[in-house]
């Protein structure tokens, strides 16, 4: 069961990762597309299974946020990429949206940090 939630998980982060790069580029060049209905609708979508996988190898591995320090940081972290995404895709572009979008992806890099190191001071 644990390969198959992971490459779900993996598969939904992949996909949340460059939905968000795509809207972003739309919403800088103007494009009916970063608006359109679909565009609005998947992403919640995608990042349902990606939470809903990421709780379910929490349970398979017996890993909770209360009891491991670095699982805790990306939860976090998750916060964080949630609310400067939403205020990167709000901003409709200019630099203001600009700082947003480079915030939330170096956010994303640090979560994929801390996955791969399994600690939430991952440059250390």
């Amino acid at each position: 069961m644990y390969p198959i939630i992971k490459h779900i998980h993996l598969l939904t982060i992949s996909i949340s990762l460059a939905g968000f790069i795509l809207r972003m580029i739309w919403i800088f060049m103007a494009s009916p597309l970063a608006r359109h209905r679909l565009t609005r609708i998947l992403p919640h979508i995608n990042d349902t299974l990606l939470l809903v996988s990421g709780i379910g190898l929490a349970w398979v591995t017996h890993q909770y946020p209360w009891e491991h320090g670095w699982l805790a940081a990306k939860v976090i972290a998750l916060l964080v990429y949630i609310y400067l995404g939403a205020r990167a895709i709000k901003s409709s572009g200019g630099l203001r949206g600009l700082i947003f979008t480079v915030a939330a992806l170096l956010t994303f890099g640090y979560m994929v940090m801390v996955a791969l190191s399994k600690s939430p001071w991952p440059f250390s």
